[in-house]
């Protein structure tokens, strides 16, 4: 199942499949290693949804709702 970044709730995993955007803001978002195949754990969301803390390729990020509007994942099946 496809969604976007913005979408998940705290705890879920997913493997991105693909980044929106286009210009500075998709470069600045591969950059910080928002790339396709990588996975992404959702650790925290603020109040109003606005700023997401993630865990990424072994490190935290921290994300704008506007840019994990772009982030489209794979969620991965809860075990």
């Amino acid at each position: 199942m496809l969604k976007k970044l913005v979408e998940f709730k705290v705890g879920e995993t997913g493997l991105i499949k693909k980044v929106e955007g286009e210009g500075r803001l998709r470069r600045r978002l591969f950059d910080m290693g928002v790339t396709p195949g990588a996975t992404v754990y959702l650790r925290k969301k603020a109040p109003l949804g606005d700023p997401l803390e993630v865990t990424l390729r072994g490190y935290e990020l921290t994300l704008r709702k506007s840019e994990a509007e772009l982030v489209i994942l794979e969620v991965e099946d809860e075990k």
